[in-house]
């Protein structure tokens, strides 16, 4: 056992506790250290339909299943003068649903998922120091317990920093993470009782609301009649509001009575919780792997909650990562090869959100235009309307087929031409991270070349979790496929 690869994984959220099941479920000894005890309370609460494949083959679905999370059919936005009924069983998939969920309580079951699948799990561990050898490749970590000074050295054979925005590596260690300038935001939220959705939102949705001030409010419906109920604007506009007002809790209720749509689904509603708020949480990081090392999740990037992506890319981001290592592990493909596979599928996603969240925020000229635009960012399938190439990317669904190859890649050039068109038309989507998203293939960023050589290489699931070039099965894509057909509302979740 001692002689066996050693993963460690630092951070226990859904991206760290995501790569350390699947590891350990590809038979690789994994080790996880997290800060806090679980459960502890996070905000993010809306999931798209992504996320149930990855918990299906972490082996987490069941747990998430019989917990009973409020069920999720889409999204409703009133958007400035347009309204979008996205209902993701109509427009792009009859097996399109998920959870929003209490994050305290869905994080905490995929923790101890983890643990159930052999993950040696140990909370309250804060990481103080990564050791690394002359080839600038980590090999070891020093932390601490809670209430215990002893400094324990962890060794390794490879580290992923799942730490959140902390960023072990990304942050602390390579000073390599750059807020975007677009999104110098700021969100306030509380929970609410006896509030109510939009009488046309498909069941469950997420309802986005634009305010004339820029900003938008997310209306969220959890279990037991909670509703998660968040603003979002400029930072600057929220700090001059703030100093207006006297408090951040002043702030929060003046612009839910400024805002007549809020007033109509928060009539007769309690506020039931303290206000909270942060900001300035947009950024990516330059790469997302090294000899040695991925980031994955919040510690690699994070983006602007409008399309409720946080979830969703910590999983998908820990799936593909899981996927790689495994692979190199085992010598089926070379650490450099199979991480910047990694690192080109990961920032392919963050980049496609991008250019959706940054046409809305500051070009958005109608849903016509804007879903015709979304539609260049997809290989539309056969029939689909710009509207059902949008939901399908909104869901996260395009991500998960394209790694998987259900769905065939859509080029970077046409990616890298709808984010020019965009700057163009003055949106300011600018980043630090490598905009061309070239494949790459070692610590210095070489490209590699053609998509084509990138567009061989896929997930497999079976006979174990890996990177494969060779035709996948028919039962290796049932293995990545969304998983059961979708409950009717009122029906229990199927297992």
């Amino acid at each position: 056992m001692g002689n066996d690869p050693h993963v460690l994984v630092v951070g226990g959220g859904p991206a760290g506790s995501t790569t350390a099941a699947l590891l350990a479920r590809a038979g690789i000894r994994v080790t996880l250290l997290e800060r806090d005890k679980f459960p502890r309370y996070h905000i993010g609460e809306s999931l798209l339909a992504s996320c149930l494949s990855t918990l299906r083959i972490s082996g987490a679905y069941d747990k998430v299943a019989a917990h009973g999370f409020q069920i999720k059919r889409g999204g409703y936005f009133q958007w400035q003068n347009d309204i979008w009924r996205l209902k993701w069983d109509e427009l792009v998939d009859a097996e399109a649903w998920s959870w929003q969920v209490d994050r305290a309580e869905f994080d905490d079951l995929l923790l101890r998922n983890a643990s159930d699948q052999g993950v040696e799990v140990i909370e309250q561990a804060t990481v103080r120091n990564v050791l690394f050898d002359a080839n600038e490749r980590p090999t070891a970590v020093e932390w601490t317990l809670l209430g215990d000074d002893e400094v324990r050295t962890t060794e390794f054979d490879f580290l992923v920093d799942a730490s959140g925005r902390a960023g072990l590596l990304s942050r602390q260690h390579f000073n390599m993470r750059k807020p975007h300038p677009a999104f110098r935001n700021l969100a306030v939220w509380s929970y609410w009782t006896g509030a109510h959705l939009h009488p046309e939102s498909p069941e469950g949705a997420i309802n986005v609301v634009s305010t004339d001030e820029g900003g938008w409010f997310w209306h969220i419906p959890l279990a037991g009649g909670r509703f998660s109920v968040g603003y979002v604007v400029s930072a600057k506009l929220a700090s001059d509001r703030r100093r207006e007002l006297g408090s951040i809790e002043e702030f929060y209720a003046d612009i839910i009575r400024r805002t007549p749509k809020m007033n109509t689904m928060l009539e007769g509603a309690e506020q039931v919780a303290g206000v909270q708020a942060e900001q300035d949480y947009s950024y990516v990081a330059d790469r997302f792997w090294g000899p040695g090392y991925a980031i994955v999740g919040d510690s690699a990037c994070f983006l602007d909650p409008l399309l409720s992506t946080g979830v969703h890319l910590a999983t998908y981001g820990g799936m593909v990562a899981a996927a790689a290592i495994a692979t190199a592990l085992r010598g089926e493909m070379s650490e450099a090869e199979a991480l910047g596979f990694f690192d080109y599928t990961y920032r392919r996603a963050y980049s496609r959100f991008l250019v959706l969240v940054s046409r809305m925020y500051e070009q958005y000229i109608g849903s016509d235009e804007y879903f015709k635009h979304a539609s260049n960012l997809t290989e539309e399938h056969e029939g689909d309307t710009p509207e059902e190439s949008f939901t399908r990317i909104m869901a996260g669904l395009t991500d998960v087929d394209e790694s998987s190859g259900e769905q065939r890649r859509t080029n970077t050039a046409t990616i890298v031409a709808e984010v020019e068109h965009a700057e163009d038309e003055g949106v300011n989507i600018k980043y630090m991270g490598k905009l061309d998203m070239s494949p790459v293939w070692n610590i210095w960023r070489d490209p590699l070349g053609a998509d084509t050589e990138m567009g061989e290489v896929r997930i497999t699931t079976e006979p174990v979790l890996g990177l494969t070039r060779r035709p996948r099965t028919e039962a290796e894509m049932a293995a990545v496929a969304r998983p059961f057909l979708p409950p009717k509302k009122g029906d229990t979740v199927p297992h």
